[in-house]
């Protein structure tokens, strides 16, 4: 399991460097995030909870079962919208109100 960085939505802000507990996320030289060791990510999602213009997707391998899916945040307010899109074009969407999330 890994992150994809999209450069073309990547605004060069460096909040994703500072959420990422394995230091595996740097800036290029025009100042546009990469993950340095994608084999090193742990998936923890703190990046995406961060990337305030969604810039950042990840990777659900196959390897449990996602064959290829990928899933990013859009935040609306409280509300994380988590959208997950299948290899096969369809997608859904998982909403969670974060002052809720850890409640249960």
């Amino acid at each position: 399991m890994s992150i994809r960085i999209d450069k073309k939505q990547c605004i060069g802000c460096g909040r994703c460097l500072e959420a990422c507990p394995g230091n595996l996320i740097d800036l290029d030289a025009d100042r546009k995030a990469y993950i340095r060791i994608a084999e090193d990510c742990w998936g923890c999602t703190s990046c995406l909870k961060e990337c305030p213009v969604s810039a950042i997707s990840l990777y659900l391998g196959a390897d449990i079962g996602g064959a290829g899916s990928t899933m990013k945040i859009e935040r609306n307010g409280d509300i994380y919208n988590w959208k997950i899109r299948f290899s096969d074009g369809t997608g859904k969407t998982i909403s969670v109100n974060r002052k809720n999330a850890n409640k249960y």
